[in-house]
């Protein structure tokens, strides 16, 4: 049996750093849109400054997330071919990371310039919040949360 405080086992497991580290990025997208929404509805400066660090913290944690989510896939499957639920969950992580980090930018942008952010990011960020959903849906059916894995 594993013991689950031999350091082997929590840094060398085949994909245990991905189903630990994606939990990061997803909740820090979702808290920062959120956190939009609320600046947006309540006109508070503050509201927009924690979304904005959310944002920044989500698209930052999504690159050891895409390598980790690589890794898993090169050890437990060597490589194989990508087809079906893990290929589909890999162009939605790819999506994914791209909606987050260009939500960012939409925010990193109007702060630059001082200028109001523009309302179309709401849009975004809603789709963004639904690929992410969606990814994350899948992610569980491949590590069997989500049913049969």
């Amino acid at each position: 049996m594993l013991n689950p405080f031999d350091p082997k086992t929590v840094f060398l497991a085949k994909h245990a750093q991905h189903v630990v580290l994606i939990h990061f990025p997803i909740a820090l997208f979702l808290v920062a849109v959120a956190f939009d929404f609320l600046a947006q509805w309540t006109q508070r400066r503050g509201l927009g400054d924690a979304a904005y660090y959310n944002l920044l913290a989500a698209a930052i944690s999504t690159v050891p997330v895409l390598v980790t989510g690589v890794l898993a896939w090169q050890f437990q499957l060597e490589g194989q071919k990508l087809k079906g639920i893990l290929l589909l969950h890999l162009v939605l992580a790819c999506i994914s990371s791209l909606l987050i980090c260009l939500v960012w930018w939409v925010h990193f942008r109007a702060r630059r310039r001082t200028e109001d952010l523009p309302a179309y990011r709401l849009v975004v960020e809603l789709l963004a919040v639904g690929v992410v959903a969606l990814t994350g849906h899948l992610g569980g059916f491949l590590s069997g949360v989500n049913g049969p894995g």
